[in-house]
Parts: structure tokens; sequence; C-alpha cells
């Protein structure tokens, strides 16, 4: 089991960056695939990027692609998502989330993930 807890959410304007982090407490990190959700007000929750388990593998969203980047620190059990090139349209809650794997996948899919943080709220003024 691990316990997710994010950070580094703010109020930003348009064309700042922003890095996003994720703490892990338990066993295995280096077991878990990894992923960055989010949600805006009075929408679904929408997939933002995933990394595999050894983080040789990445996947983005279509939104995220050349923006942001996602990354993992085995050493210090945490994940983060650099966030540049900010439009408004990044305003929501961002979560992260696991699921312990035992191959190389990179998972999109919100159901797929049994672990989630309790979200770090992202703002971007234009």
């Amino acid at each position: 089991q691990v316990q997710l807890v994010e950070s580094g959410g703010g109020l930003v304007q348009a064309g700042d960056s922003l890095t996003l982090s994720c703490e892990a407490s338990g066993r295995d990190f280096g077991s878990y695939a990894l992923g960055w959700f989010r949600q805006a007000p009075g929408k679904a929750r929408e997939f933002v990027a995933a990394t595999s388990r050894a983080g040789g593998r990445t996947l983005y969203a279509d939104s995220a692609k050349g923006r942001f980047t996602i990354s993992r620190d085995y050493a210090k059990n945490m994940m983060a998502l650099q966030m540049s090139s900010l439009k408004p349209e990044d305003t929501a809650v961002y979560y992260c989330a696991a699921v312990k794997t035992y191959g190389v996948a990179v998972i999109s899919t919100d159901t797929e993930y049994d672990y989630w943080g309790q979200g770090t709220q992202v703002t971007v003024s234009s």
C-alpha cells in the first residue's frame, strides 16, 4: 500500500512555470506505475501524464505534450510534474495516482489506479 501527498500548486500567470510534487510513503515505490490527472470545476477528471514503474516509459495527454514533463525520484520516493507555458485552461486540481504493476505499462485510465492523493490546486490567470 502507498500513500500519496501532492504539493506545489498555486496561483500563477499565463506563460509561467510550476512544478508539482507527489511524495509517496509506504513500501516498494519502484513497483508502482504513476500518473497525474486533473479535474477542472464542472468537468470530468482527465489524464495528464504517466510513467512506468521503472520510469523508462512516459505518456502525455495531447494538452501536455511539449509543455509538461513527468519524472520520478526513486531515492526520495517522489514524482514530479514540471509544467511550463501554463495556460488558463490548465486551471484544475491536480492529483497523483499509483497502481502496482509488474511490467512496463504506462496507464492513462484513471479507473486503473488504486491509490490517489488529495490533490493540489493550480490556478492560471490570464
